[in-house]
């Protein structure tokens, strides 16, 4: 690993396609410590598959992906993976555990101690607002936002440096997600957690982003605070500004 690496995420000059498409064309990114990017763009543009280029799930066509000044190609792909917490919006807990045990998988994996696993499962459950007694059931018997909160628990469970977002909230009503929302910034102020972030909602973008990055047909269309997001006069983020304009 490289010590003088500042960033945590870099995309030097990536493109990945899908035989003939370009998903990704000549894409360059930067991602550094503590930092909340929020990934932004229309359908098919190419978050997703930059989450996945991260994690090593899938391989740059060109260019490089590194993690922590390495290329993801060559990381030990569970040494990776292990180093990165994953939320998404189908949650993906196991239907066959409960509460407590799936928040405690990775630690599991990991080999921790049984008491630092469970101490570690009381302080995150605490931290996201799940009662004590939710820890015995079962995905199947918890409101959406629970399960929400149960997802982002089992991604900080082993303490990852890096956490990877994809729409986690974006199956919850309006005042859940709100809800959720407000206990993730919190959640983040504290932990200071680097975060890669996508979202189709602006408000959550601005509420969480301490910088958003914008992709129009697979490539990079501009980075922002969300300061300077909000004064843009760049196309795509003045058709996001507007929406939310005419929302207010």
């Amino acid at each position: 690993m490289n010590a003088r690496c500042s960033e945590v995420i870099a995309f030097d000059h990536v493109g990945y396609r899908v035989q003939e498409r370009a998903v990704l064309t000549d894409f360059d990114l930067r991602v550094f410590p503590g930092e909340v990017l929020m990934l932004m763009g229309r359908s098919g543009t190419g978050k997703t598959t930059g989450l996945k280029l991260i994690n090593g799930l899938l391989s740059p066509s060109s260019g490089q992906v590194t993690v922590e000044g390495r290329a993801t190609t060559e990381w030990d792909i569970i040494s990776l993976r292990r180093r990165i917490g994953h939320a998404i919006q189908e949650v993906g807990l196991l239907p066959h555990l409960n509460v407590r045990r799936n928040i405690g998988l990775v630690p599991q994996l990991e080999k921790w101690p049984r008491q630092r696993t469970e101490a570690r499962i009381d302080a995150l459950m605490q931290l996201l607002g799940l009662p004590p007694d939710l820890g015995s059931r079962y995905p199947h018997e918890l409101s959406g936002g629970q399960r929400q909160r149960v997802g982002v628990a089992r991604a900080l469970a082993a303490d990852p440096p890096l956490l990877l977002m994809d729409e986690p909230l974006g199956a919850l009503d309006p005042l859940t997600r709100g809800e959720v929302q407000r206990e993730v910034k919190s959640l983040q102020e504290r932990l200071q957690k680097t975060v890669v972030f996508v979202t189709h909602d602006v408000r959550e973008a601005l509420l969480l982003g301490t910088r958003i990055a914008l992709l129009e047909s697979g490539e990079l269309a501009g980075s922002y605070s969300p300061e300077e997001f909000l004064r843009s006069r760049q196309p795509q983020a003045s058709a996001y500004t507007a929406v939310l304009r005419a929302e207010l």
